[in-house]
């Protein structure tokens, strides 16, 4: 029986490590050899470095990526590179962190920003590695894809400048969101368009026209309207909002407290969001975010949840209502007064604000470190510490007996120095003394030579 268990077990051992080794060999190592033969194929690569620990999470999530998609018949390969061996060819593409995500498609190479999940990365290869503009031959067809996608955009109509345009922006955004062309036959009756050729993006149960005289530039609309006009936002996706240009209005609120507090504010935010459309749209993003951590870290501040804040994603300035918001017609008048002055921006990017998220992110490292790992964070900290206070004790209670006895010494060298000296002066008076009398003798005798002569 022990022996068959022992079999058993050795047998479920293997089919793991079966599995694994399948699920890896569904993802590709690249090396040097990937930069002449990526042009062959579209390829959807992670760039990692051995050493990042958000590259070991995203691991196992790109292997089951990679299985699905090569099951569902996709012609995408998928990829990993280590960016610290193949260094040149990661600087090519653009790498500045880990992990990085792009899919490479001919001489293209569009950057993945979105949350690092299987589906949503899935999502974004099968709609970049696909056609550019999605042609809908039916109806069909249009109610099919309108049933899937939460946002797409339509061309409706034949050649024109604005379709130029419209294939234009759409290589730009692809990586957001769908674009696809139809004739004007294809749409359900409830759709009706002031003139064509016209774009046009359903969203949110409805559709909106594209006018350029109240729009402005087709880029700029369409990477405003890729949204739906709420959101359950995170930091993906506050990251994303930062190119739209507008103000983002948040719910704070915990989702998993039923109270009548939190569901009351997040109703109002959809509410405005809904009913207000036509006012707020063009600058303001709404939504909610499940608790207070994330947004705390970003304003360097403790909000009390549930709670309304208005952020500007552009240069990090915030908004906070002065009181409660109890209604829709409270945040209305609170948006209205974001709009006109009224309310004191705080936070932003300037000098003090950099200096205190530098002195915040460095306490709330050192403050997570302790609170993971204890044991981590004392010797991380507390050596350094440890030692510099042993060389300031050193230095400040240094012997000072060695400096006295050099000094001492010192003065006697200088006492015998003056004592030689004297000694020298003695004996240069007598050495003198002696050549005066030499030099007597000399004149005397040559006085007596003198007198002889003389004689």
């Amino acid at each position: 029986m022990a022996a068959a268990s022992g079999r058993c077990r050795l047998l479920w051992a293997a089919a793991a490590a079966l599995v694994l080794t399948l699920d890896a060999a569904s993802v590709e190592e690249l090396d040097d050899s990937f930069k002449d033969n990526r042009k062959d194929d579209i390829w959807l690569v992670v760039f990692y470095a051995p050493w990042c620990g958000h590259c070991k999470k995203l691991e196992p999530v790109w292997n089951e990526v990679a299985i699905e998609i090569r099951n569902s018949g996709s012609p995408v390969k998928v990829g990993k590179m280590d960016a610290t061996s193949y260094s040149s060819i990661a600087s090519e593409f653009g790498v500045r962190g880990y992990p990085t995500i792009k899919l490479l498609k001919g001489d293209l190479a569009y950057n993945y920003r979105g949350p690092r999940t299987k589906d949503d990365m899935i999502e974004f290869a099968n709609r970049v590695a696909g056609p550019l503009i999605r042609t809908l031959p039916s109806q069909k067809m249009f109610e099919h894809v309108h049933k899937r996608h939460h946002v797409f955009f339509l061309y409706v109509g034949g050649e024109s400048p604005l379709k130029e345009k419209y294939i234009e922006v759409a290589s730009e955004l692809i990586v957001y969101t769908y674009f696809f062309s139809a004739s004007e036959e294809v749409l359900p009756e409830y759709v009706t368009l002031p003139e064509l050729p016209a774009v046009v993006v359903f969203k949110d149960g409805t559709y909106f026209v594209y006018d350029e005289y109240e729009e402005g530039d087709l880029s700029s609309w369409i990477n405003r309207e890729r949204f739906q006009g709420y959101l359950n936002v995170d930091g993906f996706t506050l990251y994303e909002l930062g190119d739209t240009g507008k103000l983002v209005a948040i719910a704070i609120i915990d989702d998993k407290n039923s109270s009548a507090e939190h569901t009351r504010l997040k109703s109002v935010i959809q509410e405005v969001a809904k009913n207000y459309r036509d006012h707020f749209h063009r600058n303001f993003q709404f939504g909610h975010m499940d608790g207070n951590d994330y947004i705390n870290s970003l304003l360097m501040d403790d909000l009390t949840i549930p709670t309304v804040v208005v952020l500007n994603t552009s240069n990090q300035q915030y908004f906070l209502p002065d009181r409660r918001i109890d209604s829709t017609e409270d945040l209305v008048q609170f948006i209205n007064s974001i709009l006109d002055g009224t309310v004191e921006a705080q936070g932003g990017d300037g000098f003090l604000q950099r200096i205190k998220r530098i002195i915040y992110d460095a306490k709330s490292t050192v403050m997570s470190v302790f609170k993971s790992s204890p044991l981590l964070g004392c010797f991380l900290f507390g050596l350094p510490l440890g030692v510099i206070s042993i060389m300031c004790y050193g230095i400040c209670t240094v012997d000072t007996t060695g400096g006295v006895e050099e000094n001492d010494t010192s003065k006697k060298e200088t006492g015998d120095r003056e004592l030689t000296d004297e000694g020298s002066e003695e004996e240069r008076e007598q050495e003198n003394e002696e050549k005066s009398a030499e030099l007597s003798d000399g004149e005397h005798g040559q006085k007596h030579i003198f007198d002889k002569k003389k004689d």
